[in-house]
């Protein structure tokens, strides 16, 4: 049986550049304000079978606002940042620059004495493979840009370097089709609704 995972990406809870790693923050005003104008959109994904998220305080509340109440996954957590937790990617950058280009170089490096991208992409990519088909088809995770990213660069089987070419938008959507070891992207057209055909 093929499953139909469609990652919903967490609304904001800071503006594009003051994002820190591993960000506990909960959504901010902005945040709130981009799910309400979302969620009618988004809400008949609540219909999928199984209905997940990452364990930050804006994925959870994402998820339930628009209806979805997830289970939380901490399979689904954020790449783990070691001394770099909290930091933006600027100030881990003035801090150890060396060790910053490090790791953007290498997906097996971990100068933050953390979590390596490979060692990340592998975990979120188990997760997507140990979907259970037998309790439906249809799985809704809301997610972290960053997670969203690893389970893409897992499925299309795509090089590590690859998850920084991908740019994940607050409420974005994006679909893999298959099963364990063989999914695929897909892309949805829009619904005759949406473009005003009757």
């Amino acid at each position: 049986m093929q499953l139909r995972v469609t990652f919903v990406a967490a609304a904001r809870s800071a503006p594009l550049l003051a994002e820190r790693f591993e960000d506990d923050r909960p959504l901010d005003q902005a945040g709130w304000d981009e799910v309400q104008r979302v969620a009618g959109e988004l809400l008949p994904l609540a219909a999928a079978e199984l209905r997940y998220c990452s364990p930050t305080p804006r994925s959870r509340a994402t998820g339930d606002a628009l209806g979805y109440a997830p289970l939380v996954q901490l399979a689904l957590r954020d790449c783990d940042m070691g001394r770099w937790r909290g930091l933006t990617l600027g100030e881990a950058m003035a801090r150890e620059p060396e060790a910053v280009d490090a790791w953007l170089a290498d997906p097996r490096s971990t100068p933050h004495g953390g979590e390596s991208l490979l060692a990340f992409i592998s975990r979120v990519g188990g997760w997507l493979d140990t979907r259970p088909a037998d309790d439906g088809g249809r799985i809704v995770a809301v997610a972290e840009p960053a997670v969203i990213r690893a389970a893409l660069v897992y499925a299309l089987k795509a090089p590590p370097s690859t998850h920084w070419n991908i740019d994940v938008r607050p409420l974005s959507t994006v679909t893999v089709i298959g099963h364990a070891g063989r999914w695929n992207l897909r892309f949805d057209g829009a619904s005759p609704q949406r473009l005003g055909i009757p």
